[in-house]
């Protein structure tokens, strides 16, 4: 047996290390440090109906132990993502994880149906968009928003939902209880944190977009508590992300709950991190005689039902 092996659902993964939206392209980025196929699975930089310019600059500001990014989801579309970027893509890695991201239920109906028969092996649903049905509203902060989405996702494609939550709720579980019966099959928990730098001799803001998504390891801890909170309130996978930086990470992210673990913005200081990791938990598991499946929640604290 597979000590490495985990399960998203249905989906059988070779280890639990897998990429983080935004921070590794569509693959071909870092194709050069590790082998692709080595990895449990890719998840894609956010794929949008149309091409999206992003945001203005700056767009990134690092931080202590960190970084705020303000991209805003630049990207090719869905068009280009299908006949340039997926088919390279598919055939270097083991897994392909398509996050997808849309300003309305209709954007991203379109990119679900338009991707259900590509081979994917699942839709991460990013909901942490602006709602401009709702004025701008982020669907993820808002339980009902968030349910009628992946309602509507649901009916429009057999691919397995990964909803990836925002943690800038009041309760997190409010809003994984909602979308788990609403039909999705795991939730990644979770986004990036929001946050602002500013110059304090121009008394501006530093980036362009004025708030940004914080990320990187000084947010580890926090998501952590996250996916704790959440495993004890929802039955279905937890994918957890944020801060990853070595292998006590991952232990930690599977010991409060989670399945799989995605790194992501150690990626740009080490861009062979992910690679080293499977290595690395492979030998930890070895050392300590057990397995990705016995380390699952199995923290001696258990985190509150409800």
């Amino acid at each position: 047996m597979n000590n490495l092996q985990t399960a998203i659902g249905d989906v059988t993964l070779a280890n639990p290390i897998l990429t983080a939206s935004g921070t590794y392209g569509s693959g071909r980025e870092y194709e050069n440090f590790v082998d692709l196929k080595k990895l449990g699975g890719i998840v894609t930089k956010s794929v949008t109906l149309k091409p999206t310019r992003g945001n203005p600059p700056p767009r990134v500001v690092e931080t202590p132990s960190g970084m705020l990014n303000a991209i805003g989801l630049q990207n090719e579309g869905l068009e280009y993502f299908l006949k340039e970027l997926l088919p390279p893509l598919q055939k270097k890695a083991a897994r392909v994880i398509v996050n997808i991201a849309g300003k309305t239920e209709n954007d991203y109906v379109a990119l679900a149906e338009g991707l259900s028969d590509s081979g994917i092996d699942a839709l991460e649903v990013n909901i942490s968009c602006p709602n401009v049905k709702e004025g701008g509203m982020a669907f993820g902060v808002c339980e009902n928003a968030s349910s009628a989405l992946v309602k509507k996702l649901r009916k429009a494609t057999r691919l397995p939902l990964w909803v990836k939550l925002s943690p800038n709720v009041t309760d997190i579980r409010v809003v994984a209880q909602a979308v788990e019966q609403a039909g999705a099959d795991a939730l990644v928990v979770a986004n990036t944190f929001l946050g602002i730098a500013i110059d304090i001799e121009k008394r501006r803001p530093i980036l362009g977009n004025v708030t940004g998504g914080l990320s990187g390891p000084a947010v580890h801890p926090l998501a952590l508590r996250l996916v704790w909170q959440v495993a004890g309130a929802v039955k279905i996978p937890l994918i957890g992300v944020g801060g990853v930086a070595g292998i006590r990470e991952v232990i930690a992210f599977l010991l409060a709950g989670a399945s799989a673990v995605e790194v992501g913005t150690m990626n740009f200081v080490e861009p062979d991190l992910t690679g080293r990791l499977v290595d690395e938990l492979s030998d930890w598991l070895k050392s300590h005689k057990t397995s990705v499946s016995d380390l699952i929640g199995a923290l001696e604290i258990a985190p509150p039902r409800g």
